[in-house]
């Protein structure tokens, strides 16, 4: 038997995909080192859903473990470390993280680069999912969703069409999102069928002359 017979291989080119999303700054913003798209930085997009969080945050007596799953550029976490036990913060790019680690310092805050739909993901009370799944592979979507009934609480940010649509055409990992396919993901419905306790929408942000928007949901699990 060869030695590395047996060794895991990385089953989605997701890592290279993402890797060129911020090295040919696929998302724009040319002027900056790092740049996770209009969807982390337009305030209209960003203040609602910050203010929605910092309420369910402070909602609970003791303060939560959390881990942002698909962290970005830390322009949206960084204004919610503040409000959390501890703030696990992951990404699937390196050279994103290691800049992640340098910029934003705080006791309760860790960076970890990791692929969630691969690696074990750190143990914490609520995920934050934001703007991530829609950019995966159904089958990647289905890995991390196993994961995902690990946590008690779990928040995640789609963004889809209003209105009719068919729910969670599969894509090819990358930059775009179901929309070009007039799809979006919705994770109670087949093929994925997560199962939840609670469902409650938090945020919705209409888009594109009320054509699309942009919806945090929160579940709990368990």
């Amino acid at each position: 038997m060869k030695k590395n017979q047996h060794k895991k291989q990385q089953p989605w080119p997701t890592k290279d995909a993402m890797q060129q999303v911020y090295d040919m700054k696929l998302w724009g913003g040319n002027t900056t080192v790092f740049y996770s798209g209009e969807g982390s930085h337009l305030p209209e997009m960003v203040t609602p859903y910050i203010q929605a969080m910092r309420s369910f945050l402070l909602s609970f007596k003791n303060r939560l473990s959390v881990c942002d799953l698909g962290c970005g550029d830390f322009n949206i976490g960084k204004e919610l470390v503040q409000y959390t036990k501890q703030y696990i913060a992951i990404d699937i790019v390196p050279t994103l993280i290691k800049y992640n680690k340098e910029k934003f310092v705080a006791e309760n805050l860790t960076f970890h680069c990791l692929d969630i739909a691969v690696d074990e993901i750190p143990f914490g009370e609520c995920a934050l999912v934001r703007q991530v799944l829609q950019h995966l592979s159904n089958d990647e979507v289905k890995s991390i969703l196993k994961k995902l009934r690990n946590f008690k609480h779990v928040i995640i940010t789609e963004h889809i069409p209003l209105g009719d649509f068919e729910a969670n055409k599969d894509i090819i990992s990358g930059q775009g999102i179901r929309l070009k396919k007039q799809s979006g993901l919705d994770v109670l419905a087949p093929p994925f069928n997560f199962k939840v306790k609670e469902e409650k929408q938090l945020v919705v942000v209409p888009m594109n002359e009320g054509k699309e928007a942009l919806v945090t949901t929160y579940y709990r699990t368990f």
